[in-house]
């Protein structure tokens, strides 16, 4: 019997849901803006390894967290504010040394310098300047010294886009999405790392195509793929949804990007 996966939002009008909530229930399983190859390239840069204490911020439906335990680190905690979404991921975290906790990435509740390695993607974008200091605040508070801060995150560019066009692209993106996004240029991330006592070791961007075909193919596989056009096809107020997401995508494809940085806090702070 095939693995049932847990939908977020499930009992939410599809009008008025989320945006990726809407992808997931529709089928969709990878929903971070630069699909699963910067994904990876995040997780390879973080270097996981047998010795690392892991945590991760807003592990969603756990695709990540799949990739991170295959590394064996010695530890993995999920902090998941959505406690159905933490029960699912708990489901497939069969060593007792692995868990996934019901909690809030801007107070996990985990002890000072008790992880090697953090990491959070698409959930920075959708706070407010002060939530995305807080949780990077406590990125650094949880961390060891010489500890690794990974994010993934949805990106504006070129850095020098004026205010105007901001604002735009984040009104018409909220409008469509459903959530309040606030992606930021890639100076402007750097900033908000450094400004907790971050010092930003590597940089990964990529287009941000998560509803083009070929990412689709990349992120999904053929299979699931169909599977969720099939689903879009059925499902009028999906399809409308999700076709109004994709264009204000293509409008503003020359400013919006997916970004990773990987950053370090210091060994002597």
């Amino acid at each position: 019997m095939a693995e049932k996966t847990y939908v977020p939002g499930s009992n939410l009008d599809v009008a008025k849901m989320p945006g990726h909530w809407l992808l997931a229930r529709m089928g969709k399983r990878v929903l971070r803006p630069g699909g699963i190859e910067l994904t990876r390239r995040m997780l390879d840069t973080l270097a996981i390894g047998p010795n690392d204490y892991v945590v991760e911020f807003a592990p969603g439906l756990g695709v990540t967290a799949r990739l991170t335990i295959t590394r064996q680190p010695a530890s993995y905690t999920g902090i998941e504010r959505d406690a159905a979404a933490a029960t699912a991921v708990q489901k497939f975290l069969t060593s007792p040394h692995y868990r996934c906790l019901t909690g809030s990435a801007e107070e996990s509740g985990l002890e000072d310098g008790s992880a090697t390695v953090v990491y959070g993607e698409a959930m920075l974008t959708m706070h407010t300047q002060g939530q995305k200091a807080r949780i990077v605040r406590e990125a650094y508070r949880i961390l060891r010294p010489g500890g690794r801060y990974g994010i993934h995150e949805l990106g504006l560019t070129p850095d020098n886009l004026n205010d105007e066009k901001k604002d735009a692209i984040l009104r018409d993106l909220s409008a469509a999405i459903h959530v309040g996004a606030r992606p930021l240029t890639s100076s402007e991330w750097r900033a908000v790392l450094e400004a907790e006592g971050f010092q930003v070791q590597a940089e990964h961007t990529a287009p941000m195509h998560l509803l083009e075909p070929a990412r689709m193919l990349q992120d999904e596989g053929l299979g699931r793929t169909l599977r969720i056009v099939f689903n879009i096809l059925r499902t009028p107020q999906a399809r409308q949804r999700i076709l109004t997401m994709r264009r204000v995508f293509r409008a503003y494809q020359d400013h919006l990007m997916a970004i990773s940085l990987v950053a370090v806090k210091p060994e002597v702070v």
